[in-house]
């Protein structure tokens, strides 16, 4: 028996009985036990360990069946408080070291008329205070107070937060927490959409440790992520007067902007003000001391103004000044690392040396296409080093080891990973993705090799002077790109990437399932709430005041609930009749909802990537129109190498028109469905963009030796 799979509590109480007596006596000592321990105080944090014995597999006593009959009379019974089923363990056949394991974890051993003085001289347990079952109404908690929160710092690492709440809150009714207990007490309430107790916890935490930085970050990320800007700035405001010297509270108030706006306004308000604020903050921000710029480091480190391009316009200009002022900050820390670097010669081997840098090389979104660049690599010429720098592996973390040369998992570790990078001599080192990861915008604002590029993992420049190139789609790429761009532009052929096939698997649910209408026609907006801009808001309302049957999905849409009503409101529906945002907890299914969907709505300014192509792959028709920048041009893209465009429009009341032809139209849909069935070869596992993002490496590593006219050996 394994320590670690009891569910062991704060008050564990042990039972040896005789198994030998009689069962009616057995029974009403037991019974006796169970009953004043479901009614304690505290039976949420008692767990109720009753040794079987080897004899006991002789006789015809069974000992689930007595513990099953006792707890189901005391629910039958109307005046007992069965709110809470009482834990009860059955241990059987322990060695010494298993007990040895177990008996620190033991508070009492409840004493019994016939007991098993065998098996307890035999387990150690001689030495554990004793208590009688009268007694049982007195234990308290109150010693047990480091035990209730370890138990609860438990609970949470193991995602039980129910159950780590509990735990927390009974600790608190006696003592004052530490902040790590108020971190995890909020983030608990968080993750269970109790957002209001996890406001309120963090505000009690900050009472208590008024300068506890990482519990004013807490409260300002909880209020900027559930799209409370304004106390998200003014918590960020608090936080700087207290703890003037922690520089990512002025990156937080200068710098925040919302993930969802109300309004069209709105998004010209903090446009405007991102703007000014940036450049308040660069004047104030000082270099000149060892603790400036250590200070300025730790708050780049947890910050990004990734919502920023969100906000649908050409940011190259504050996304440079912003990328510089991390350059500048980087460079005071390591300034051996922002030097330019000469393009080191080939080996004997003749190979170039090409790195791939993320804290994403698992199975996520901005990375999972980058495994096709690696699996149709040509080994011959190049030679493929991975640094993965998160630390969250599965299964595409070993498509990525098994497809590099050689791999390295530095995880949160800066200076290891960049000394890991130079002394790798790279010729040509790639960020998949620059924008979604703090520290790892650090390091590309560092000179690590020669020729540094970003790809379309996180689709907007990088603003950065230390990336050279940025790799993008020619598909993807709408005229005059290059001036969205701070990096020298590069289109590979296609979409730029050799997707891999989705694994979709075949449809196992029905619509009832997922609380959906069988006559429904659903359509799927699956795209994160930052995505949806105010000012598309009525093509919803509109698809559904031409489709009376139209449901909605939004996995992820909650935020969006308040701005719906009055977008459906301004036509007479109410949003709740057509829109159901409901959170998909698998994977599996969210594949399913693919399935069971009729029509894939696309978001405007900022298209779906990696949903588009799962869509893709289930066949699921999507409604799309080409946005002003390659992040809006994704499905586009999708479906022009697909050969399916009948539902690419041209502005909005096309894309109006082709989802509620889609809606009415089964015949239409099936027809489009067949044919993106028929062509998905043409799509996934594209070979001809590797080709030339190769020819692009052989280029670029030869014009940057023969310009330092270093020898090809």
């Amino acid at each position: 028996m394994d320590l670690a799979t009891l569910n062991l509590k704060p008050l564990n109480l042990l039972i040896f009985p005789d198994w030998n007596q009689p069962e009616e006596s057995l029974y009403l000592e037991l019974e006796l036990i169970i009953r004043s321990l479901v009614n304690h105080p505290d039976r949420d944090f008692i767990t109720i360990l009753i040794y079987v014995s080897e004899t006991l597999e002789k006789s015809e006593i069974d000992a689930n069946l007595i513990l099953s009959a006792i707890v189901m009379n005391l629910f039958m019974e109307e005046d007992l408080d069965t709110s809470c089923e009482p834990e009860i363990i059955l241990l059987e056949n322990l060695n010494r070291s298993q007990w040895l394991d177990i008996l620190p974890q033991i508070k009492y051993r409840i004493k019994l008329n016939a007991e098993n003085h065998q098996a307890i001289a035999e387990s150690g347990t001689v030495q554990i205070p004793v208590v009688e079952q009268e007694q049982l109404s007195n234990i308290t908690l109150d010693s047990q107070a480091l035990a209730l929160k370890n138990f609860g710092n438990q609970l949470y690492r193991q995602a039980r937060y129910e159950a780590a709440i509990k735990h927390y809150q009974r600790f608190l009714e006696s003592q004052t927490g530490d902040i790590e207990l108020y971190c995890n007490l909020s983030e608990s309430w968080r993750n269970l959409n109790r957002i209001e107790e996890a406001i309120a916890i963090l505000n009690s935490g900050i009472h208590h440790y008024p300068t506890a930085g990482q519990l004013h970050f807490q409260i300002i990320k909880i209020f900027q992520q559930n799209g409370r800007t304004i106390e998200a700035i003014s918590s960020a405001e608090k936080a700087t007067q207290i703890l003037p010297k922690e520089y990512v509270f002025q990156l937080f108030k200068h710098l925040i902007v919302p993930i969802v706006y109300s309004t069209l306004d709105e998004i010209q308000f903090y446009r405007q003000r991102f703007v000014q604020e940036l450049e308040n903050l660069i004047q104030q921000t000082s270099l000149k001391t060892p603790e400036d710029k250590i200070n300025a480091f730790r708050g780049f480190s947890s910050f990004t103004n990734f919502y920023l391009a969100y906000q649908a316009h050409n940011v190259v200009e504050s996304q440079s000044k912003y990328a510089n002022l991390v350059h500048q900050v980087m460079g005071a820390n390591y300034p051996q690392w922002v030097r330019s670097q000469s393009m080191p010669p080939l080996l004997e081997n003749g190979k170039i040396r090409v790195g791939y840098i993320s804290s994403y090389l698992h199975s996520y979104s901005g990375t999972l296409w980058l495994t096709g660049w690696l699996r149709y690599c040509n080994h011959k010429q190049f030679e493929i080093y991975c640094y993965y720098t998160g630390n969250d592996p599965d299964l595409i973390t070993e498509q990525f080891r098994q497809y590099s040369d050689k791999f390295h998992h530095i995880p949160h570790n800066l200076e290891p990973v960049c000394q890991q990078i130079i002394d790798d001599k790279l010729h040509i080192l790639v960020f998949p993705e620059i924008g979604m990861d703090a520290p790892t915008i650090q390091i590309a604002a560092l000179r690590l090799a020669p020729v540094q590029c970003s790809a379309w993992g996180h689709p907007v420049t990088s603003g950065l002077p230390t990336m050279d190139y940025f790799i993008s789609s020619e598909l993807m790429e709408p005229e005059n790109a290059e001036l969205h761009y701070s990096e020298t532009l590069i289109k590979l052929p296609n979409i730029g990437v050799s997707y891999p096939k989705p694994t979709v698997g075949k449809l196992n649910n029905s619509r009832l399932d997922f609380d959906l209408r069988e006559d429904a026609v659903i359509y799927l907006c699956c795209q994160a709430p930052f995505k949806y801009l105010p000012q598309y808001d009525f093509i919803l309302a509109e698809i559904a005041r031409r489709v009376p049957q139209a449901q909605f999905i939004f996995p992820r849409g909650e935020l969006l609930r308040e701005r719906l009503k009055f977008a459906f409101a301004t036509v007479n529906l109410d949003s709740e009749d057509y829109c159901l945002f409901r959170a998909i907890p698998t994977r599996q299914d969210y594949i399913a909802i693919n399935f069971l969907s009729d029509v894939f709505l696309d978001t405007f300014t900022w298209s779906g990537g990696n949903t588009s192509l799962e869509a893709i792959a289930c066949n699921l028709p999507i409604v799309t129109c080409p946005g002003e920048f390659m992040r809006g041009l994704h499905a586009y893209s999708f479906l022009k190498m697909l050969g399916v465009t009948d539902t690419i429009a041209q502005n909005e009341e096309e894309y109006i028109q082709i989802a509620v032809k889609l809606g009415l139209d089964s015949q239409w849909r099936r027809d489009i469905a067949q044919r993106m069935s028929q062509r998905q070869g043409n799509l996934f596992d594209d070979k001809v963009c590797v080709t030339a993002l190769e020819t692009f490496y052989q280029e670029v590593v030869r014009e940057r030796l023969e310009g330092y006219s270093n020898p090809i050996i």
